[in-house]
C-alpha cells in the first residue's frame, strides 16, 4: 500500500478509553483517517468525533471496535446501518469465541466482512503495534490493511472465535499464575515472609524451562491424591491468617479432580 492509499484510507474507532485512544491516535500520526466514537469519552487530537457508531462508520473500510465484550454486539447492531458492503468489521474485544463467532454472523448477515482479532499484549506503551491475532474469513484484509500503518498481526488460518480461543487459552495460564502470586504474597506478608517467599518466587519464574513445564504437569497427575491433601492444609492455613483462599481451593478441587480420573498410581515420597 503507497502513501497515498494510507492517506486515503478511513477507519473507524468504537470505544476512546485507553487501549482505543492510543491505537486511534497511531492511526492519525500513520496518515490514517480516523472517526471515532464513545459516549463518553472525547475524541483524542486529529479523530473526527462522531456522535453514533452508524455516524462513525459512515464511509469508513475497517472498523475496529474496542469498547468492551459486553458491549461488542450492540455496538455492531448500532453500527451497521452506516457500514458500506465494502467494510471490515473487526472485533479487538476481549470476548469469548461463542461471541466472536455470532459477531462474525451478525456481520455476515448485515452484508459486512469481520475478523476476529485479539490484541495479545498491553496497548500501553504498544499502541498500534501492539501484538496481535487475526482469524476469520477476512482475516488477510484485515492485516494487509493495518500492516502498512504499522500494526503487527499475525493470521490464524482458521474461523473468527479462533484468536479469542487462542488468547483466553494463554490467559488462563497467566493469569491465573498471576492470581496464584498475588495469594501466595498476601499470605506471605500475614505470615511475615513476604520478602522469603517473593524470592522463591523469582528464583522459580527465573529457572523455568521446558522440563519446568513436564515436572509441574505430571507431578500433578502422578501425586494429585497427597497434593489434594496439600493443597486443602494450605487453604486452611490461609483461612487462619485471614487471606480469602481462592487460588489454593480451586488448585485443591483442580488436583481432586485428577485423583478421581485418573488410575490408581503409586505415590512417590517427593512432589
Amino acid at each position: 500500500m503507497g502513501a497515498n492509499a494510507v492517506a486515503d484510507i478511513r477507519i473507524a474507532v468504537l470505544g476512546l478509553g485507553e487501549a482505543g485512544s492510543l491505537v486511534a491516535g497511531d492511526l492519525v500520526a500513520a496518515g490514517a483517517r480516523v472517526r471515532g466514537y464513545d459516549p463518553t469519552v472525547a475524541a483524542p487530537p486529529g479523530v473526527t468525533e462522531t456522535g453514533s457508531e452508524a455516524e462513525a462508520v459512515a464511509g469508513c473500510a475497517l472498523v475496529l471496535s474496542l469498547n468492551s465484550a459486553s458491549a461488542a454486539v450492540d455496538a455492531l447492531r448500532a453500527g451497521l446501518p452506516g457500514a458500506a458492503p465494502d467494510c471490515l468489521w473487526a472485533d479487538l474485544n476481549t470476548a469469548s469465541p461463542a461471541v466472536k463467532r455470532r459477531l462474525g454472523e451478525i456481520a455476515g448477515a448485515g452484508g459486512i466482512g469481520f475478523a476476529d482479532v485479539s490484541l495479545m499484549a498491553p496497548v500501553p506503551g504498544n499502541g498500534l503495534r501492539t501484538p496481535m491475532l487475526a482469524s476469520g474469513a477476512r482475516a488477510g484484509q484485515y492485516a494487509g490493511l493495518l500492516r502498512p500503518l504499522g500494526a503487527r498481526v499475525d493470521v490464524l488460518e482458521g474461523p473468527a472465535g479462533l484468536a479469542a480461543e487462542r488468547k483466553l487459552l494463554r490467559s488462563v495460564f497467566y493469569k491465573g499464575l498471576a492470581a496464584a502470586a498475588v495469594e501466595a504474597l498476601d499470605a506471605a506478608r500475614a505470615a511475615g515472609c513476604e520478602e522469603w517467599l517473593r524470592e522463591i518466587i523469582v528464583h522459580e519464574l527465573t529457572r523455568a524451562d521446558a522440563a519446568t513445564l513436564e515436572r509441574l504437569v505430571d507431578g500433578s497427575h502422578r501425586h494429585a491424591v497427597r497434593r489434594t491433601t496439600e493443597m486443602q492444609a494450605a487453604a486452611d492455613m490461609l483461612d487462619d491468617l485471614g487471606v480469602p483462599p481462592l487460588i489454593a481451593t480451586a488448585g485443591k478441587d483442580l488436583l481432586h479432580r485428577l485423583a478421581r480420573a485418573q488410575s490408581p498410581l503409586p505415590q512417590g515420597s517427593a512432589g
